[in-house]
């Protein structure tokens, strides 16, 4: 560790869903975590606290590289308290941590495809024509060349700055619908799923502003015949991912079948406007799976059904979720109930 000042920016989840950051110069490197001052902010400003008791803590979670400033400088994921040391209503961490915890012999897996469309600062999907639609979708997904794919320097950067900062991204692809992209983070094991997915956001927002470009999470950003936008979680224990595992996998499609309302509740705002049974989706209100299918709820790969053992994909959360809740919901449902 070197002397010499570097920084840390705190990154949190504010009261709408969204993501706020706050830099602080440090005299000299931290050598871990517990190096690192649990810092505030006005948690009034950001509809987390009301305006007489507006003070909100951040104590760090997660430690990344910061790929803006280089060097010895860090990003921190942190988790919001309140004054009287209780988590704040936007921390979902804090109860996937104890979920997790809780169900840490079964070693949980997860991988989420992240999908998100990008947006003009006018609000215009980036790279459509003015008051016009680009034609209909087909030539767009994992598309090369001009007029098929939109602002790959954009993605390219962002990618970059996730292997730099340490986030597990494990990939991209441009998606269905003109200017919707992927990525995917994992796998990654119990709680670090969602420290690598919001860090990964983080760095993606962060990205987009160079370029003047918005990011949206919203699961249906375009009324229409376009696909919607979605977050498909890949989900594996111990015990599932040893030969034999398909019996495991199947037991536990059969209780998350049986919980369907309770993971639709935090699988995503507006999720309605995307499960609609169209576009690879199974609808809102009935649970499905099967081998291969993309319009069922869960799918099994087909590569897992062959070899008898893996992983299964829960196709219903939204691209705008908590991963805390939905990875928290997810093992509590079928490793813990």
């Amino acid at each position: 560790a070197s002397d010499s000042p570097s920084s840390f920016t705190d990154v949190w989840i504010d009261g709408d869903g969204g993501m706020r950051c706050k830099t602080t110069t440090l005299s000299k490197e931290p050598k871990d975590i517990g190096d690192l001052r649990i810092w505030d902010f006005d948690g009034s400003s950001t509809n987390q606290a009301p305006g007489g008791d507006s003070d909100v803590y951040l104590r760090p979670a997660a430690i990344f590289k910061d790929p803006f400033r280089g060097g010895s400088n860090i990003i921190v994921l942190a988790e919001c308290y309140n004054n009287d040391g209780t988590p704040n209503k936007t921390n979902y961490r804090h109860h996937a941590k104890k979920v997790m915890d809780e169900a840490k012999d079964h070693i949980p897996w997860f991988g989420l495809e992240q999908e998100y469309t990008l947006f003009d600062a006018d609000g215009s999907p980036f790279g459509w024509p003015k008051g016009g639609f680009p034609g209909p979708q087909g030539p767009y997904y994992c598309g090369v060349g001009t007029g098929k794919v939109f602002a790959r320097d954009l993605i390219e950067a962002h990618y970059r700055a996730c292997l730099y900062a340490g986030v597990n991204i494990s990939g991209i692809n441009a998606e269905v619908m003109p200017s919707q992209w992927e990525f995917q983070v994992g796998p990654c094991e119990g709680i670090s799923m969602g420290d690598h997915l919001w860090m990964a956001r983080f760095l993606l927002t962060r990205v987009a502003e160079e370029w003047g470009v918005k990011v949206s999470f919203h699961p249906k950003p375009l009324a229409g015949d376009w696909n919607g936008a979605g977050c498909h979680s890949n989900f594996s224990t111990k015990e599932m991912r040893e030969p034999g595992g398909m019996k495991f996998i199947e037991a536990a499609i059969d209780k998350l079948s049986k919980k369907h309302d309770e993971h639709i509740a935090v699988y995503g705002e507006d999720n309605d406007m995307r499960l609609t049974g169209r576009h690879e989706t199974g609808h809102i209100s009935s649970f499905s799976s099967g081998v291969a299918n993309r319009g069922a709820s869960i799918r099994i790969p087909r590569h897992v059904a062959a070899q008898g053992y893996g992983y299964l994909e829960d196709r219903r959360p939204a691209s705008n979720i908590d991963p805390y809740r939905v990875t928290g919901i997810i093992v509590e449902t079928t490793c813990i109930n």
